[in-house]
């Protein structure tokens, strides 16, 4: 944890998500609260939970589909792009078993290769951490 105000303890955000590379393409989304800002599919466990478990069933809330495998890639320590906490992002590599779609509070999906367009803005533990793992 850290700490934020005197007094004050910032909890751990903890995320699991997935890298869906296709064609040296890396798969980001957006939420709806935030359409202008990209990052990994995924999200939080919820209680009792595994990491595993929760990628599993945030793909489905988000994509409309599972992914067909999914294997440990790295473990990030970041700063949350949204919510400007201390986060511990555990990236899966992940196919999926069809075409994805936005859905639940999904507003866009984007593919992306290294060299990032300018007019996507990618959350910075993703451009600078993840993307140069996988493509």
């Amino acid at each position: 944890m850290d700490t934020g105000a005197v007094g004050e303890t910032v909890p751990e955000l903890v995320v699991a998500a997935a890298a869906v590379v296709e064609q040296g393409r890396l798969l980001v989304v957006s939420k709806r609260a935030a359409p202008d800002l990209f990052y990994l599919p995924g999200g939080k466990p919820e209680r009792g939970e595994s990491l595993r478990t929760a990628l599993d069933r945030e793909l489905r809330e988000e994509l409309g589909l599972p992914p067909s495998s999914a294997t440990p890639l790295t473990e990030v320590r970041a700063t949350a792009a949204l919510e400007g906490v201390p986060m511990r992002l555990v990236v899966f590599r992940a196919d999926l078993a069809g075409r994805p779609a936005p859905a639940a509070e999904i507003a866009a999906l984007r593919w992306t290769g290294a060299a990032v367009s300018p007019q996507l803005n990618v959350a910075p533990a993703v451009r600078n951490h993840v993307l140069p793992l996988v493509v």
